[in-house]
């Protein structure tokens, strides 16, 4: 331990301006003298397991007969000897061995159970996610799916934190009211439950993020007069940052500074993207707030830094991200297809267009990579962010063109604190539904209590 002053940091300690609150992130000044690190609050929150739940809308091309045969999504061989060259997976080599891949899960759940229900795959989809449950067909109030596994786990280890969870996403989900074939448009507005009547909502805005996450304190008077002076956060926090600096050992100076650092710039992204967005310029997206960038690599990435940040100072360790909309027209001209999501998704089973929408799946994973080297980057206590993060990154959906639920992509990264061997594809028996990995998965995060989730019928070695 390092602290001049012979006191010790609470792991709760926080930066407080006028208007602004800053967590702290992990510092040798939070270990008490003669105290063993798994027994402090900081060696205890340290210990806890960070969860990111990430949802690739509409499937894989992988996933239909013949981009199966072609390895598009899934590698050939299972165990550790796998291939991802000829995958939409391959940005994610340099993390193979963090890396587990889980092929052939059926989201059954998401299947029309009556007639009425045909067609509305769309709708029911991302709310069978990560609750592998059937949504009640309903366009009022009365929804009903189940309770996410990301609030599952939020309700046994998430109260410890300022902010149980967040939910994000990139494209637009703030629909009222029906959206079609008798589905309320929130089933397909987010992928987060509270509890199965309780949909969370997604946060699109970076601005709303950075200010949930740092900008508490204060009055609104006060956050308001900060934002319209154009003061970076930390200005109004500078006093007590100095007050705290003077008391740490260089290395933990160090790292509050860098820590610090990391939000300005941040913040400074943030602003230059609403000052262009404000100039009176044509935009790609002209209805999405003026926070969010119109490149999606830059929205996805800014909700990747936010998300280390908060994983850093523990004001949160459970994140939701949706990537998009399954009917969404957006183009992607960096994955080197010009045509638009959706209608790449029908690719008809064409060879050719199969591989059209192949590269977009890659292109989505390919944001991956630059969170998991973020949070590899961070270290905490005695390892960093991605050996104590798990994240889960799949669909409902399978086969976009003909929307089944049957061999679903599904991949999880990190090291759970040693949870996740990682490494590996596993190729699961026809017909087991993927409500079993993610049971195993509570099981590997904590959450021996639970039995069943979903229509899950049992244990997935995982």
């Amino acid at each position: 331990m390092e602290i001049l002053t012979g006191k010790h940091v609470s792991r709760r300690a926080m930066l407080k301006g006028a208007s602004a609150a800053i967590g702290l992130p992990l510092l040798d000044a939070m270990i008490p003298a003669g105290r063993r690190w798994s027994s402090t609050e900081a060696g205890k929150a340290a210990g806890s397991t960070r969860l990111v739940c990430i949802e690739q809308v509409h499937g894989a091309a992988g996933c239909n007969d013949w981009g199966a045969s072609q390895n598009l999504w899934a590698p050939a061989a299972t165990g550790r000897k796998f291939d991802l060259s000829s995958t939409s997976l391959r940005p994610l080599e340099p993390f193979r061995d963090y890396l587990t891949i889980i092929s052939d899960t059926d989201a059954r759940m998401a299947d029309a159970y009556a007639p009425s229900e045909i067609g509305g795959d769309h709708f029911r989809t991302s709310a069978v996610f990560l609750t592998q449950a059937h949504p009640k067909q309903t366009e009022g109030s009365d929804v009903h799916v189940g309770t996410s596994l990301d609030q599952l786990y939020v309700q046994r280890f998430g109260q410890e934190t300022p902010i149980p969870s967040l939910q994000l996403s990139i494209e637009n989900v703030d629909q009222a009211g029906g959206c079609a074939y008798g589905y309320a448009c929130v089933y397909t507005d987010t992928i987060s439950w509270a509890a199965p009547d309780r949909p969370l909502p997604m946060i699109r805005d970076p601005r709303a993020v950075f200010e949930q996450l740092f900008g508490a304190g204060g009055t609104a008077e006060q956050r308001a007069q900060r934002l319209d002076t154009d003061r970076s956060i930390l200005d109004w926090v500078m006093g007590e940052m100095s007050s705290l600096r003077r008391q740490l050992a260089p290395s933990d100076a160090h790292r509050l500074d860098q820590y610090a650092n990391n939000i300005r710039e941040l913040e400074q992204r943030i602003e230059r993207i609403e000052v262009q967005n404000a100039s009176g310029e044509a935009r790609q997206i002209p209805e999405a707030p003026v926070g969010v960038p119109d490149s999606f690599e830059e929205h996805v990435k800014l909700m990747f830094d936010l998300q280390v940040l908060a994983f850093q100072s523990d004001i949160t360790r459970v994140f939701s991200l949706k990537l998009g909309r399954d009917a969404s027209p957006r183009v992607y001209p960096e994955s080197g297809v010009d045509t638009p999501f959706h209608a790449a998704s029908h690719h008809g089973g064409r060879e050719e267009r199969v591989r059209e929408f192949a590269k977009i799946n890659e292109y989505h994973v390919s944001m991956v990579p630059y969170f998991l080297e973020k949070l590899q980057r961070s270290a905490e206590g005695d390892g960093n962010l991605l050996d104590k993060t798990m994240v889960v990154y799949g669909s409902a959906m399978a086969d976009s063109n003909l929307h089944n639920h049957a061999r679903c992509p599904l991949f999880l990264v990190g090291g759970a604190n040693g949870a996740l061997e990682g490494g590996r594809h596993i190729r699961a028996t026809p017909g087991t539904p993927m409500a079993n990995v993610m049971l195993s998965m509570l099981h590997k995060l904590g959450a021996t209590d639970v039995e069943k989730f979903g229509n899950s019928t049992g244990h997935f070695a995982i």
